[in-house]
């Protein structure tokens, strides 16, 4: 397993090129007190032959006086290297150690248990792919455990490995190991973690971590070393936004001006358009330099010195997107912070904000609430203090350019510094959402440009009747996913389009692709999906067209706000009434499968309710009757309502 080539020998240039071109897989172990994270390290690198011999002698020496093993051989040792870790044997810091297979290089972090060096767990885990959750199976999931999957989910790690280690000391016991495996499910299933693998472990026997175990004949999976060496990560790493955050502004003399820095995210290429923020100016890419020479193009996370055609005003701090890909540039913004400091945080004290490359003051003008790692339950506060994580407001003394943490982790995170000692007392990670004083309610909301009068079209309504032969009306079809809205839709568009009668589907799916893109789908998020979608259907009402609106539309509310929008007297409201199991059967996707795992937050139907209409205009019982009946049903809905002639 180790990194022996036989290109060593006979061609070390060779081999060290191709030792470059491994993937690199950033790796923490974490957990609760005396889990093995340790011990886990040090077999893996005992295994795969990367220790030294005087360095194996040393620990060999010092497992007698130190050793948590009655005196054998102690992996633990060769990450606890402080003093005081040795002889209370825990960790206490952060330890980085590196290696290498055939397949991969690695780095490991090997964070604290205590709860007391929580923050330093935060730290291992700011730069991490992967995590691997440590489980003793005579103790199962402890308070620390959630406390770390939890920062594990809050930090972004999407590859979370839960390693159920110390299966020897429960005879191997494949009931034990299912017990622990459902009970960190059903705590897992509330939080974001897209790929979560178990692996029944012995870290001190080595069973299932580099061979497969002979006293586990139940367990058929990949053992741990296989796992690290082939899960992929290739799709984390964000590539589509591009964000180059000024680092140094590089002046050698008056013929050159580059900029340099670290890509945070995206690709960029010789000629690409580029905006500099926060000024908005656009150049071109003249050249990308490197030590080595110039690059036709760099992707994150390389470092380049990025020269530009045009002359404009480019500072540290400042960053370069695209025009048609810009990041939100706000001096206020939500974000869940852990505290990382003695001293209780203070709202609304003055501390240093260390975004990029950006330095700028501010303050956490609100705690909103404080989470408990144990329930995940909200709970009201006042202050923070060590190791605690809250959701905060924000405020700035200027604007930074940022997207949401979940989105891309270079340009949404930040520290915190205390403007007296200069030291780290938090890190936040910024959350996709607009704070509550930033969000309007948009039905309510007055135009922002004042003083423009909308002209009359010349075509009277009357006019546009006559022409099309049909009212103009709306249809809203709501109903849960799955319930054959937007086929029942685009169905009855083509019985209309054949009659001879103009009328357009407005699908929510679609109009999240376009117009609605930067929403997600929390109550406020639908509600303001359906607003902009009532909007578009009344203009094409007031063009004549029926429009058919296919939205799950969950809130009665907000159905009546679309209503008063479109206007009582065009509105048709149609409930496709399908039982939640035939949607299930019926929807092609995996969003249930999703909601029910924790996956998909506010799901209509398994994690959100939803109102089914007591007025609706009609009622369509889709797992009863096909398509066709259905569009009959709603062109008669149409004929009595004088819609059509």
């Amino acid at each position: 397993m180790s990194h022996h080539s036989d290109l060593i020998a006979t061609d070390i240039n060779a081999y060290l090129a191709q030792h470059e071109r491994k993937e690199l897989l950033r790796f923490l172990t974490c957990g609760s007190v005396d889990d093995g994270k340790s011990t886990l390290i040090g077999r893996l690198l005992y295994d795969s032959k990367m220790i030294y011999e005087d360095q194996l002698a040393a620990i060999e020496r010092d497992s007698v006086t130190h050793g948590t093993t009655g005196g054998g051989f102690d992996p633990a040792l060769l990450t606890d290297g402080l003093r005081a870790e040795r002889e209370q044997g825990i960790t206490i810091d952060v330890a980085y150690r590196y290696f290498s297979t055939t397949h991969r290089k690695f780095i490991i972090a090997d964070t604290p248990g205590h709860e007391q060096y929580t923050r330093n767990m935060a730290t291992g885990a700011s730069t991490a792919d992967l995590a691997i959750i440590l489980i003793d199976a005579r103790h199962g999931v402890l308070t620390q455990t959630r406390r770390h999957t939890f920062i594990a989910s809050l930090l972004g790690i999407r590859h979370v490995l839960v390693a159920i280690n110390k299966m020897d000391l429960v005879g191997f016991s494949q009931e034990v190991y299912e017990r622990i495996r459902e009970d960190y499910k059903q705590f897992a299933s509330r939080l974001d973690l897209p790929d979560l693998h178990f692996i029944p472990i012995s870290a001190l026997r080595g069973d299932n971590v580099v061979e497969p175990s002979a006293s586990m004949p139940w367990y058929q999976g990949s053992t741990l070393m296989h796992f690290l060496e082939t899960v992929y990560i290739g799709s984390d790493r964000n590539l589509e936004d591009f964000r180059f955050p000024v680092q140094y502004v590089n002046r050698p003399h008056l013929d050159f001006r580059g900029f340099c820095g670290t890509l945070a995210s995206g690709i960029v290429r010789q000629g690409d358009e580029v905006m500099a923020l926060p000024s908005r100016k656009t150049s071109r890419v003249k050249s990308i330099l490197t030590y080595d020479g110039s690059l036709q193009e760099a992707f994150a996370p390389q470092s380049v010195t990025i020269t530009l055609d045009d002359e404009i005003d480019v500072s540290r701090g400042d960053m370069l997107v695209r025009p048609g890909n810009v990041p939100r540039l706000e001096e206020r913004f939500d974000a869940m912070i852990v505290w990382m400091a003695e001293q209780p945080l203070v709202p609304g004290k003055a501390y240093l904000f260390k975004h990029t490359s950006k330095l700028v003051t501010g303050a956490i003008s609100t705690l909103r609430y404080r989470v408990d790692v144990n329930t995940l339950h909200r709970q009201e506060t006042d202050t923070l203090r060590l190791n605690e994580i809250a959701r905060c407001a924000v405020t700035l003394s200027q604007p930074i350019a940022f997207d949401g943490y979940r989105r891309n982790r270079g340009t949404g995170a930040f520290i915190v510094i205390d403007r007296i000692t200069n030291g780290t007392v938090g890190a936040g990670m910024i959350l996709d959402r607009v704070t509550a004083e930033q969000r309007h309610d948009h039905w309510d909301a007055e135009p922002r440009v004042s003083g423009e009068h909308a002209e009359s079209s010349l075509v009277t309504a009357q006019q546009r009747a006559v022409r099309f032969g049909q009212r103009p009306v709306t249809l809203l079809l709501t109903g849960l996913t799955g319930a054959g809205k937007t086929t029942i839709a685009y169905a009855l568009e083509r019985r209309l389009f054949d009659m001879g009668r103009a009328a357009a589907v407005l699908d929510g799916v679609a109009l999240r692709q376009g117009i609605s893109r930067d929403l997600g789908f929390s109550n406020e998020d639908r509600s303001e999906n359906l607003r902009r979608g009532a909007e578009v259907a009344r203009l094409m009402n007031e063009a004549g067209l029926i429009c058919i609106a296919s939205f799950v539309a969950p809130d009665a509310p907000v159905r009546e706000r679309a209503r008063e929008v479109i206007g009582p007297d065009r509105f048709l409201l149609v409930h496709l009434a399908a039982p939640i199991d035939v949607c299930r059967q019926r929807h092609d996707g995996d969003h249930y499968q999703r909601a029910d795992a924790g996956e998909i937050a506010n799901f209509p139907g398994v994690s959100a309710a939803y109102d089914q209409p007591a007025d609706a205009d009609l009622v369509l019982p889709t797992h009863e009757w096909p398509v066709e009946q259905c569009v009959d049903r709603l062109l008669q809905l149409l004929r009595d309502s004088k819609v059509l002639d």
